[in-house]
């Protein structure tokens, strides 16, 4: 009979060599918008998305795919200790929670950015959620019910939906962020709109929260 240790641990990494990610890029850097700026992370960006928005800056379809070995290599030649996991739609992935509690056992900070349509994986220390306009309709129906921080990128008649999440997710921090199309923000219109929101009688009285501006400062510095 053989050591049945060792053919547990054979077994897991038989295992372990059949689970594939769909992977667009993993890469340190630092966090460069939302609560969290200047945030030394290492970021694991996935492949695939359940919306599809016009002015998206990440070709999501483009991916390769990666073993749980070779995230794990990937992400232990780096030195920051947080992780963030973004795509594309990082909830829509097989056998997420499987890298995240692989994750956690070697001690990272797991920060997630999500369109907020699907569960959040119980693993995650910090939710960062976007919802988008355009799926309005979406949210409607469905959502998750809190987050960290939402951020809503200016894309339109952006003002009824920003005050439809107030009431439908929960947050500690509420931004609004300039949509960047063709190398130019709309970020007059932003300020303008932060305005408005910030200048309401219930948002002036509390009863409603203040909304601040997160930019994409990794672009204006010119970092990844």
């Amino acid at each position: 009979m053989g050591n049945p240790n060792l053919i547990l641990r054979i077994y897991g990494q038989l295992m372990r060599s059949e689970i594939h990610y769909n992977i667009v890029e993993i890469f340190e850097s630092l966090q460069g918008e939302g609560f969290n700026t200047g945030m030394p992370s290492i970021f694991i960006r996935f492949g695939k998305c359940n919306l599809a928005c016009p002015w998206c800056d990440t070709d999501y379809n483009r991916f390769e795919r990666w073993t749980l070995d070779q995230i794990m290599q990937k992400v232990r030649s780096y030195t920051a200790k947080n992780i963030i996991i973004t795509g594309g739609e990082p909830t829509i992935q097989p056998k997420l929670n499987v890298l995240l509690d692989q994750l956690k056992a070697e001690g990272y900070f797991l920060a997630i950015e999500t369109n907020g349509l699907k569960p959040v994986p119980p693993q995650i220390d910090y939710i960062a959620t976007s919802p988008k306009r355009l799926y309005q309709h979406k949210y409607q129906q469905r959502g998750i019910p809190f987050a960290h921080e939402v951020r809503i990128v200016n894309d339109g008649d952006i003002l009824p939906f920003c005050q439809q999440l107030e009431q439908q997710m929960q947050a500690d921090h509420y931004y609004l962020s300039p949509r960047e199309q063709q190398g130019e923000m709309n970020l007059l219109d932003t300020i303008r709109k932060l305005g408005e929101l910030n200048q309401r009688p219930e948002a002036l009285s509390g009863k409603r929260p203040k909304w601040q501006l997160s930019l994409q400062t990794h672009k204006l510095v010119g970092i990844e």
